[in-house]
């Protein structure tokens, strides 16, 4: 997570270091009738952290979720429904890790278990854009997405105790985010950076209801932060 802020600072800093071309009061303007179009599409490339919200049945100690940061690629598609307001839909290939860490248990093969996940994302989303200022326009994106979790381990009859973790195959989210549409002289590179929270428990039971690792938990729900660097 904090790899991830800290470039998204960077990136921040080099577009404020040019005031002259993105801000300026007579910068020269690039893609000048770029927003008029009723369509266009673009690609982005990103980093993630995939986190888990777990909430217990009862209160004890809590499992440890440590998130890897990881990448994704997808395709974008843009209709403008008006001056400042365009449907996006934006498919994904994402992969995410997270470890996870079991109270109470002492071998590894017991306390830790590896998440590994290939998501394929699915979005729908809002894009609130303000007024061009010169070659940059800040927006905001918000909007509801499917994700299939292709590694799930949804179908298998094993479980923790032959160390097997599952989680739902499809889940439910709703994002939020904001970015900045930067326009070049040959294309519109658009950096953001976006919150995504699922609306549902994804966590498959062990067989056993009084198991160590799913017993005492209520609910386990993915949330997330993407950084995506799209290029339209």
């Amino acid at each position: 997570m904090k790899k991830i802020l800290v470039l998204f600072l960077l990136l921040s800093q080099f577009i404020h270091s040019q005031p002259r071309k993105l801000f300026g009061r007579e910068p020269i303007i690039n893609m000048e009738n770029w927003d008029k179009q009723r369509v266009y599409w673009g690609f982005y490339l990103g980093l993630n952290s995939y986190d888990f919200k777990i909430d217990y049945k009862l209160p004890g100690k809590e499992v440890v979720v440590n998130s890897k940061t990881s990448f994704d690629v997808g395709l974008i598609g843009n209709l403008r429904l008006m001056e400042h307001l365009d449907l996006r839909f934006e498919p994904g290939l994402y992969y995410a890790q997270r470890n996870l860490t079991f109270p109470g248990l002492t071998a590894q093969k017991d306390y830790l278990r590896e998440v590994k996940s290939t998501y394929i994302h699915l979005p729908l989303l809002l894009k609130f854009s303000s007024k061009r200022i010169g070659n940059a326009r800040p927006f905001l994106v918000g909007g509801v997405s499917r994700t299939l979790n292709l590694a799930s381990n949804s179908d298998a009859k094993e479980d923790n105790y032959e160390r097997r973790f599952r989680v739902q195959k499809w889940t439910q989210n709703w994002e939020a985010g904001f970015g900045i549409d930067i326009y070049t002289e040959y294309f519109v590179f658009s950096p953001s950076i976006r919150g995504v929270f699922s609306f549902k428990d994804e966590l498959i039971r062990d067989n056993n209801p009084d198991s160590p690792w799913t017993g005492n938990i209520d609910a386990m729900k993915t949330r997330a932060v993407f950084i995506n660097f799209s290029f339209h």
